[in-house]
């Protein structure tokens, strides 16, 4: 009997990445017994311009290296934070399977071990993403909000230096890594919305790879898969560039799915947020629901639309 090939899974090389990837690899092993699975690391763009602005990189800087492997048959899949993936896919390549989502939540971590309307007066919070920024000055102007880069563990240390006195991470992170107890506060999502895909992981493989495909069916849950729908069609409906601060989190209830949205200016002096609901088998409707609801609340101007 001829030995299956080794079915090669490409991901980052950060710890995150990689014990993200060491989860599916053990769910995929589990499923898959007769298969063995090797873990293949890649550097992308992100990672090597470790401390330049997101604004400098352009879109999908964690992901464009990993999916041209892919496409070129150096791995056969990739595992990503869905939250890294931009809407539209490169030709040949689909997501196989959306992962049972963790918590989807931002997190506060700072010297104080304080929640956030308990930090004094101008302290110094950390992030690189413009939708934190945003959120965060428009619930506490007074703080000091500074740029931010690095993996969870970089920018844990920065939190509690010289610079900076405190930072907000995606919870999930924190929790797959076991580093809850550096969480001074969850994030209550109607407030700070998280990043469409936030806390789900993807993965991605070649649309016509339909061995990979079959191996991996079983890692997609539905429900969750339902609600980033909603939240990147949401995302796909503005024309504002990857720096326009955004947020889109989906939940289904039975058979509703229910999406807030949210879209500010980058300085969070203009902020939007609204929730529509529908069927969960129609993510696309909500989403474009939201879309519209934003507008008439004024956010055409933000949106492009007049």
């Amino acid at each position: 009997m001829t030995k299956s090939k080794v079915v090669r899974v490409g991901t980052r090389g950060s710890g995150l990445a990689l014990h993200q990837t060491k989860e599916v690899m053990e769910q995929l092993s589990k499923l898959n017994p007769d298969r063995e699975f090797a873990i293949q690391t890649l550097k992308t763009q992100g990672d090597v311009a470790a401390e330049a602005p997101f604004s400098s990189l352009g879109r999908g800087i964690f992901v464009r290296e990993i999916e041209r492997a892919l496409l070129e048959g150096e791995i056969d899949i990739a595992v990503h934070s869905l939250k890294d993936l931009p809407t539209t896919l490169p030709e040949g390549l689909t997501i196989g399977a959306v992962c049972s989502r963790a918590d989807a939540r931002d997190a506060l971590v700072n010297r104080w071990d304080c929640s956030l309307q308990e930090l004094p007066s101008d302290a110094r919070i950390g992030t690189s993403s413009p939708r934190r920024f945003a959120q965060l000055k428009a619930a506490r102007p007074d703080v000091e909000v500074l740029a931010m880069r690095g993996n969870i563990d970089t920018r844990l240390r920065k939190a509690r230096d010289h610079d900076y006195d405190g930072a907000i991470l995606a919870a999930a992170g924190l929790i797959r890594l076991g580093l809850q107890a550096q969480i001074a506060e969850f994030l209550a999502t109607d407030r700070f919305v998280p990043a469409p895909g936030q806390g789900a992981l993807a993965v991605e493989v070649r649309q016509e790879d339909y061995d990979i495909l079959a191996l991996i069916k079983e890692l997609d849950h539905g429900l969750t898969r339902r609600a980033v729908t909603a939240e990147r069609a949401f995302l796909e409906s503005l024309s504002g560039g990857c720096q326009t601060p955004v947020g889109a989190y989906a939940r289904v209830d039975g058979e509703t799915l229910v999406l807030t949205a949210f879209i500010a200016s980058p300085d969070g002096s203009a902020v939007y947020t609204t929730k529509a609901s529908g069927r969960a088998s129609n993510p696309h409707e909500v989403a474009l629901d939201a879309h519209q609801r934003l507008v008439e609340k004024g956010a055409g101007v933000l949106l492009g639309v007049s």
